[in-house]
Parts: structure tokens; C-alpha cells; sequence
């Protein structure tokens, strides 16, 4: 069984110059299990498509499902599976953060014990007696995610839990994550910081437009597509321009970096051939490696070409 299931889910508005799509036919599947990061610019479609899958958003069309459970029918079957987060965390600012989620563990008939055990959980038991509104921002988020988790779920829905924290708040929020998601629940958490999901994350979803445009490992995602090589020459005076004529004729994209260095992108599984179209000019390397792409370089990649392809 998935966690989510998502299938042209689609969202549209009324605007001021006629009908606005929020979210266009999105599918996604997010499995059981770790850090699962829902990654996109902001206004990309990310929390509409969260409202629609925790139940608060009702007009939509496609398939959503959590848990097994089909979103809005039956979602209250798995309601008491799952804890949500979305938008920013609202609490009184003049009662304690252990009074704030007393008060909501009540309504759903959620003693002091778990209330206790959730603010160990997210690290606040020695400001738990302090006023909501002397809490720094990386204090609020995580008094946040305390109430999400207040019900001990298998599931937990974050929206933007990073967002405005200084560098600070967010290693505290990401080590949370990451310590949730050992523990064999599945946190799906959206995210404009690309860095932070890279580091937070196990698998990770890209939204651009409303639709989701790749998705998997976060490790699978890094090493595919064209990777950048850099090569050293021997000679290399002599020899740059010729090793980049010769990169040319064989169909690479090769350029000199500030350093001197010739880069070149290359698939991961045509590497080799850059080499042999090298030594076929007589122009032998005397160093070539790989350079690390990020997040970043593969977001950026994707939403240029998605960015190509609608322009089109």
C-alpha cells in the first residue's frame, strides 16, 4: 500500500481574467516509509495539491488517495493515521506551548501523556512552559509539527515546515524530519529549498506548472541525466583549443571554466566516448572527473526544458 496516490488530480479557479489552473492533472505516487520531499518554485501548485490531499480543498477532479482511503469520501476512516501541517502553525500566543496542544489534544480526546511525549519528541520540553509567543520561529515550527504528530501517525503531511527559519531553525527542523522518518513513518514534506531537501530527503517529487515532471531517489536523480566532466590536459595551452574542436565534431558541449579547465556535459553511460574522441585527435588527458551536480542543478535542468517544451 502507497501513502499517497495521486492521479490527474486537477485544480482550477476562477481569476480576474478568467479561469486559473492551479494544479494541472498531477500524478504522483509517495511509498511507505522515510522522507519523501515535494519540491517546486513557489506558486508551482504545491500546497493545493496538499489541501486537496488532507481533506481541505473539495473541488477538484482525479483520484486522490491516503493510506488506501479515497480523498473526500472515506478519508475519515484513515484520519486518526495521519497528522497534518499546512500553511503556518496557529496557536494562542499568551498560553504556554503545552497548554496550546493540551487544549487541541482534547477536542480529539488526546491525554497529557501523548501531549508530553510529542514535545520530546520535536525537542521543546524545556520551553514547554513558556508563552507560544516567546518562541522563536524555529520553536513555533516545531511546536507545529508536535501537534501533527500528537496523534502518533503513520503519516505526516508538512507545508513548507523550513520556510522563513534561519540556518539554525532549519538544522533543527531537518534533523526532526529525518529522525520521524527512521522511525518508519512516512513524512511528506514540500519544500522550495532545494538544498534542504537534498540533505533531508530520501526520494523527492519536482512540481513546475501544477504537474509533476520527475520524480524518485534523490540519489538516482543526481547521478542521471547529462553529467559535467572537467579535463586536464597535459599541454594545456596547446592543446585546449584542439580538445574542444575535437568534442565538438563528436556532438559534446564543451567550454573552459574561470580555472581553464575544459568542461564538458556528457551522459553518465557516454563518458567513455569523450575520451576516444580525444585520443582520436591525438590529445590524451591527463585528468578527468566528475563534477558533483546538486538539487539545484537538476531542478534547474528540468524546469528550463519544461519551461522549453511549453513554449513551444
Amino acid at each position: 500500500m502507497t501513502a499517497i496516490e495521486l492521479e490527474d488530480l486537477h485544480v482550477s479557479y476562477r481569476g480576474r481574467r478568467g479561469s486559473v489552473v492551479a494544479v494541472d492533472k498531477l500524478s504522483l505516487t509517495v511509498p511507505t516509509g522515510g522522507v519523501f520531499g515535494f519540491l517546486g518554485a513557489n506558486g508551482a501548485g504545491k500546497t493545493t495539491a496538499i489541501r486537496a490531499t488532507v481533506g481541505l480543498l473539495r473541488t477538484f477532479t482525479g483520484r486522490v488517495q491516503v493510506l488506501g482511503a479515497d480523498v473526500p469520501r472515506h478519508l475519515p476512516r484513515v484520519m486518526d493515521r495521519v497528522g497534518a501541517l499546512v500553511e503556518q502553525p496557529s496557536f494562542f500566543p499568551d498560553f504556554t506551548g503545552r497548554r496550546n496542544l493540551l487544549l487541541l489534544g482534547r477536542a480529539r480526546g488526546i491525554g497529557a501523556a501523548q501531549v508530553d511525549a510529542a514535545i520530546e519528541q520535536v525537542g521543546l520540553t524545556s520551553r514547554a512552559d513558556s508563552r507560544f509567543a516567546t518562541y522563536s520561529l524555529g520553536m513555533k515550527q516545531r511546536l507545529g509539527i508536535a501537534a501533527a504528530i500528537l496523534k502518533d501517525p503513520e503519516l505526516i503531511v508538512l507545508d513548507e515546515p523550513a520556510n522563513g527559519l534561519d540556518p539554525p531553525g532549519i538544522l533543527e527542523v531537518r534533523t526532526l524530519l529525518r529522525r520521524l522518518g527512521a522511525q518508519g513513518r512516512t513524512v511528506f514534506v514540500s519544500s522550495h529549498l532545494l538544498s534542504e531537501v537534498e540533505h533531508t530527503c530520501d526520494r523527492v517529487a519536482i512540481i513546475a506548472h501544477g504537474r509533476c515532471i520527475s520524480s524518485g531517489r534523490v540519489e538516482d536523480l543526481l547521478a542521471g541525466g547529462l553529467a559535467r566532466h572537467r579535463i586536464r590536459l597535459p599541454d594545456p595551452p596547446r592543446q585546449n583549443d584542439v580538445a574542444r574542436s575535437a568534442l565538438g565534431r563528436a556532438g559534446f558541449n564543451a567550454a573552459f571554466d574561470p580555472e581553464g579547465d575544459l568542461v564538458v556535459d556528457v551522459d553518465a553511460k557516454r563518458s567513455h566516448e569523450v575520451t576516444r574522441a580525444l585520443a582520436e585527435s591525438n590529445v590524451f588527458v591527463s585528468e578527468i572527473s566528475p563534477i558533483t551536480r546538486s538539487l539545484e542543478d537538476v531542478f534547474l535542468e528540468l524546469t528550463r526544458a519544461d519551461n522549453a517544451e511549453r513554449r513551444r
